[in-house]
């Protein structure tokens, strides 16, 4: 639980910059499965991060002009009712489809406008919020830290 802004922001900040590792690859690096990261290729995860960055982004716009945010409410209904593997599967599914450099320029975006957004959202809402403050976290901190493990797996293989 944090107390103010400056904290989470420089927090998320900290645990968001191993993951620009990935901007370097090349595409063919991008491309490759790792079974140490579940079968996944650096471009599934950057896809799969920015996609969950940015519906924290998307709930960021709605709280800077209101106190609730309809987004998370829907997204957290639609987890509970179909379920993470369903809701993740479409999300890569949407990605694998995108240009490689499209992919690179929107997981460079998204990390920016999160913070950017996050920013003008009163902290009424959000850090003194348990709920909002958990959801974001859940999209950002927490989710980091969720795929580290990916991360460094991905990045070890393109080092052999």
């Amino acid at each position: 639980m944090y107390l103010d802004a400056m904290s989470f922001l420089d927090d998320e900040r900290e645990a968001w910059r191993p993951f620009e590792a990935l901007l370097v690859l090349t595409d063919e690096q991008l491309e490759r499965p790792v079974d140490a990261a579940h079968g996944w290729s650096g471009r599934q995860l950057m896809g799969h991060v920015a996609a969950w960055q940015e519906v924290a982004r998307d709930v960021e716009r709605e709280l800077a002009v209101d106190e609730t945010s309809p987004i998370a409410a829907r997204i957290a209904a639609d987890w509970d009712s179909r379920g993470g593997d369903v809701v993740n599967a479409e999300i890569d599914a949407r990605w694998a489809n995108r240009p490689l450099a499209d992919v690179r320029d929107e997981f460079r975006r998204v990390a920016g406008e999160l913070r950017g957004f996050l920013t003008v959202v009163p902290e009424s809402r959000w850090i003194k919020n348990a709920a909002n403050q958990r959801t974001l976290a859940e999209e950002t901190l927490d989710h980091y830290d969720e795929h580290k493990a990916d991360l460094d797996a991905i990045l070890a293989a393109v080092r052999k």
